[in-house]
C-alpha cells in the first residue's frame, strides 16, 4: 500500500492466501470450442434474420423504415391544421396565370406640375398607377397621385399641369382628364378617351382572410407593370399618413413602393381585393404595405362618376380636440371643442353655440373631429342624429337633421376632411377657449 491506496502487480491477480481474487483456471480443452464461439455464433445469426424479417414481413415497420419520404409528408395529420402540401410549380403558375390576367388592367400614371421656389419656376413630375374600370377608359386611382398642390414657405408646387396615362402593352400616351377626387377617402377617377379596353375584375375584400395569396401590380420608381407577391398580413389595421389622414387598410407583405400607389392588390383569382396606398418605411421595417379594401369604394367610385363629388352628410362646426391634458389641466370634459358654427348649417339651426364641447354623438364618445366623423359618416343625408353637449358645465342632448355638404365647404372645412384641424395647444383654442367659462 502507497499513500493509502491498495497498488497490485501482476501477480496478485492470481489467487493466493493475502488476496481474494479467485484464480485464474485457464481453457478447458473438452467443449471449450462449442461453448466460445459455435453457439454465440448460431444465436447471432437466428436473431440477424428475425429483425430482417420483421423490418420486411411487418408492414408499420416496413413503411416507416423503407417508404419514399415523400409519402409521409402529404398531410399534417398530428396537428389540428391538416393541409395537402402542393407542388412549387403549382404555385408558380398561379402567379403567372395571376399576372398575365391583371396586368392589362393596370395603367402607368405620370403627373406633371410647375414648382416656384425663390422666385424661380421650374417643372417637376410624378408616377402613380392606376386600375382600369371600364371599357371606355375610366380609370381608379389614389386622390393623391393625381393631386399636385402644395405650399410652404419656401416654395408652391401648382395643380397638375396635365396628367398622361400608359397602358400596358402600348407605346403610346394618352392624356387623362380628372373626373373626381374625394380627400377623404384618398380615391380618384380619372378618364382616357379610349375604346376596348381591358377592366379589372372586381373582388370582395370583406371575405378575406389572413395568410391569403396577394399580388401588387403597379409601376414603383416609374419601372412599368412590376409584379411583387406575398401573403395578406392583417385585416382592418388602422393607419395614418403623413399629413394625419386615418385609413382602415388590408396589411400586405408583397413589396409596395412609391409609384404603386393607385394600383391593384389582387388575390389568387387576380380580382383586386385592394388599392394600393401607404407604406411604412425605415431602419428595420420590411414588407409592411397597406392598401384600401375595395369593397369600401363602390359608393365613392359610383358618386364620383355620375357626380364629380362625393356627397356626405354635413353638420356645419369646426372644432379642436379636448385631449387628457387639456381636460385634467381645465377640469373640462374630454371632446371637440366647437370652434366655429357655419351660419345656416344644420349645427346653428339645432341650437349649437360656440365653445360647447360635443362629448358623444349617438351615444359614442369622441375626442375629436376625425371620430366625429367617422361615425357621422355611418349615417345619410336626412338621417337625425343625437349629439351629447356640455355647455356652462351642464350636459344636454341636442338632435341635428344631417345635410348635404355645400359645394363649397367640401375641400376646406375642418369637419370633412380633418386635414386642418388644429392642435389643442395652438393660440387659436386659448384664444377662444375663455368662451366655455363665461
Amino acid at each position: 500500500m502507497l499513500g493509502g491506496i491498495n497498488t497490485m502487480n501482476n501477480s496478485e491477480f492470481n489467487y493466493s492466501s493475502e488476496n481474494t481474487f479467485r484464480k485464474s483456471t485457464g481453457f478447458k480443452k473438452n467443449g471449450s470450442f462449442y461453448r466460445s464461439f459455435f453457439f454465440p455464433f448460431i444465436a447471432g445469426m437466428l436473431g440477424t434474420c428475425l429483425v430482417i424479417g420483421t423490418c420486411f414481413f411487418v408492414p408499420p415497420v416496413k413503411a416507416k423504415l423503407f417508404d419514399s419520404p415523400a409519402s409521409l409528408l402529404t398531410t399534417a395529420e398530428t396537428s389540428d391544421y391538416s393541409a395537402n402540401l402542393i407542388n412549387l410549380i403549382e404555385y408558380s403558375e398561379t402567379s403567372v396565370a395571376v399576372a398575365e390576367k391583371v396586368l392589362p388592367s393596370i395603367v402607368g400614371i405620370t403627373v406633371n406640375y410647375s414648382i416656384s421656389m425663390f422666385g424661380r419656376t421650374t417643372k417637376g413630375e410624378a408616377h402613380g398607377s392606376g386600375i382600369i374600370i371600364t371599357e371606355d377608359g375610366y380609370i381608379l386611382t389614389n386622390n393623391h397621385v393625381i393631386s399636385s398642390e402644395s405650399n410652404s414657405s419656401f416654395y408652391s408646387i401648382t395643380e397638375a399641369t396635365g396628367i398622361s396615362v400608359h397602358l400596358f402593352g402600348d407605346t403610346e400616351s394618352y392624356t387623362a382628364n380628372v373626373i373626381g377626387t374625394d380627400p377623404y377617402t384618398d380615391l380618384a377617377v380619372i378618364k382616357i378617351e379610349k375604346e376596348g379596353l381591358t377592366p379589372a375584375t372586381i373582388g370582395n375584400s370583406d371575405s378575406l382572410k389572413v395568410g391569403e395569396f396577394s399580388m401588387a401590380i403597379g409601376n414603383p420608381l416609374g419601372m412599368a407593370s412590376t409584379v411583387t407577391c406575398g401573403i395578406i398580413s392583417a385585416l382592418n389595421r388602422e393607419v395614418s399618413d403623413a399629413d394625419g389622414k386615418e385609413y382602415v387598410a388590408i396589411q400586405t407583405d408583397a413589396a409596395i413602393n412609391s409609384g404603386n400607389s393607385g394600383g391593384a392588390l389582387v388575390n389568387s383569382k387576380g380580382e383586386v381585393i385592394g388599392i394600393n396606398t401607404l407604406k411604412l418605411s425605415g431602419a428595420g421595417i420590411e414588407g409592411i404595405g397597406f392598401a384600401i379594401p375595395i369593397s369600401s369604394t363602390t359608393d365613392v367610385v359610383e358618386q364620383l362618376i355620375k357626380y364629380q363629388t362625393v356627397k356626405r352628410p354635413y353638420i356645419g362646426i369646426s372644432g379642436i380636440p379636448v385631449d387628457n391634458s387639456i381636460s385634467e389641466m381645465y377640469n373640462i370634459p374630454k371632446g371637440v371643442y366647437v370652434q366655429t358654427v357655419e351660419s345656416g348649417s344644420p349645427a346653428e339651426l339645432a341650437g349649437l353655440k360656440q365653445s360647447d364641447i360635443i362629448t358623444k354623438i349617438e351615444g359614442t364618445s369622441v375626442t375629436n373631429v376625425s371620430e366625429l366623423n367617422k361615425i357621422k359618416y355611418k349615417y345619410n343625408i336626412g338621417d337625425n342624429v343625437s349629439l351629447t353637449i356640455v355647455r356652462n358645465n351642464e350636459e344636454l342632448e341636442v338632435k341635428i337633421t344631417l345635410t348635404e355638404t355645400p359645394p363649397e365647404e367640401k375641400i376646406n372645412t375642418q369637419e370633412e376632411y380633418n386635414t386642418e384641424e388644429r392642435d389643442s395647444t395652438s393660440d387659436d383654442f386659448f384664444s377662444s377657449f375663455y368662451n366655455f367659462f363665461r
